[in-house]
């Protein structure tokens, strides 16, 4: 049963999709033996931007449609996400990407960013129960709970966390309109 929760900027949703639709999406993207036929995942030496680099400040995405201005499909399992259009009633999409924050010693919350300057819809699905938090311009800090969904403008700021208490820490990031 979905639970919903409500800020003045942003609404969470627990248990968002049907269990079934959830663990395909969570083999996707954090099953080793899937993950690594399935995914190109992609090292980041950065998070948000930063010029500073800091051994532990990274993390591994994959893009799934769309970056920054190209709108193409970029993976061969974009198939797998085609019911967001309906689920999201997305009119126009800019982006999906998988992130993989890996787990270190210790919780760093990283720099604040924007995804893209102009208004638009932002959501990120946990795909694991951890540690890790999203934090919004507020200072809210959204827990990352599996098949949580949390919706938000992206073009206010916010950040992520890696995780301490499991492998790593997987979300699915949205941006239409």
């Amino acid at each position: 049963m979905a639970k919903l929760i409500e800020g003045t900027d942003y609404k969470v949703i627990d248990n968002f999709l049907d269990k079934n639709y959830f663990n395909d999406l969570v083999n996707f993207a954090s099953n080793p033996e899937l993950a690594t036929k399935l995914l190109q995942w992609i090292y980041c030496p950065t998070i948000a931007y930063r010029e500073e680099q800091n051994s532990l400040d990274c993390y591994f995405c994959s893009i799934i449609f769309g970056n920054y201005g190209d709108s193409s499909i970029k993976s061969d399992h974009y198939s797998l996400f085609k019911p967001f259009w309906n689920i999201l009633n997305i009119r126009s999409l800019i982006r999906i990407k998988t992130n993989l924050y890996p787990r270190t010693e210790n919780l760093i919350e990283h720099e604040k960013h924007i995804d893209y300057s102009f208004k638009h819809n932002g959501a990120i699905l946990s795909l694991n129960t951890c540690d890790g938090y999203t934090i919004l311009e507020d200072g809210t800090r959204i827990e990352s709970i599996a098949n949580r969904m949390l919706f938000f403008d992206p073009s206010k700021y916010h950040g992520s966390t890696n995780c301490t208490n499991d492998k790593a820490r997987f979300n699915i990031n949205f941006n239409y309109f």
